[in-house]
């Protein structure tokens, strides 16, 4: 992939759109009228407040409910997207090793397969590599720290994906040294292998400066129920809701 960095009139077409998306459950809109779009390589980050439909944005873009009105164009292939859920205490109660947790994120590529293929575990072998965990792969996964979980996590959505990442709050709970090295990663993942990231965060000044290392390609996605903001971190910073809920004021 190119370096937008030092090819800034290359445009990429876009992966991944919503044209005038409703979303919700049992009938009731939670989300409307959401149209933008993301290109191969771009990183976007949903900010709202609590209740302003992030989640359920990145359960409609999964397909795990069902579109209202509106439609999502997903120029992916199957197989090409890994989820990072917000954790639970189910998770970090898993008693499995770190390689193990990794390489369930091959499942939905492994099928009715009762094995794990050589490309499977290659993979899960470069995750552990890409994010320098490979001195914890025995160890179990229940005994790790919070910033190590996240870590392990985030490994095991990158095995399942090598192309689009969907991020639910990958920063909550961590303390701001961990969630600096979350972002320096997850910096690594898309400027160095092109990984589109789409992130949900209420750590919005971190995720600010990580749209900001790259702003050609950043943008932000303000909801409210609907669509307040997108675009540019500059932009947003200057708008309304940017200014609002930069100041706390939510």
């Amino acid at each position: 992939m190119k370096d937008r960095k030092n090819h800034p009139e290359h445009i990429e077409p876009p992966v991944l759109s919503c044209e005038n998306l409703s979303l919700g459950y049992e009938g009731r809109a939670v989300l409307s009228g959401l149209s933008f779009s993301l290109a191969a390589g771009e990183r976007l980050c949903v900010a709202g407040e609590n209740g302003s439909g992030k989640s359920t944005l990145l359960k409609g873009l999964l397909g795990l409910i069902p579109v209202m009105e509106g439609r999502v164009v997903n120029g992916f292939g199957p197989g090409d997207t890994g989820y990072l859920p917000q954790e639970s205490p189910v998770q970090k109660d898993f008693p499995a090793a770190v390689h193990e947790v990794i390489l369930s994120g091959r499942q939905n590529k492994k099928g009715l397969a009762p094995f794990y293929t050589g490309a499977d575990r290659a993979a899960a072998e470069e995750a552990l590599e890409l994010l320098d965990l490979a001195p914890l792969r025995r160890r179990c996964f229940r005994e790790l720290s919070g910033g190590q979980r996240r870590r392990v996590l985030l490994a095991r959505a990158l095995c399942a994906s090598g192309k689009l990442l969907l991020l639910d709050e990958p920063a909550s709970g961590l303390d701001p040294v961990v969630q600096n090295d979350l972002y320096r990663i997850l910096e690594k993942l898309n400027t160095e292998r092109g990984i589109t990231i789409l992130m949900v965060s209420h750590d919005i000044e971190g995720a600010l400066r990580f749209i900001e290392e790259n702003p050609s390609s950043g943008k932000i996605l303000h909801l409210a129920g609907r669509q307040l903001f997108f675009g540019g971190p500059r932009a947003y910073r200057e708008s309304e809701p940017g200014r609002i809920f930069l100041q706390g004021g939510r």
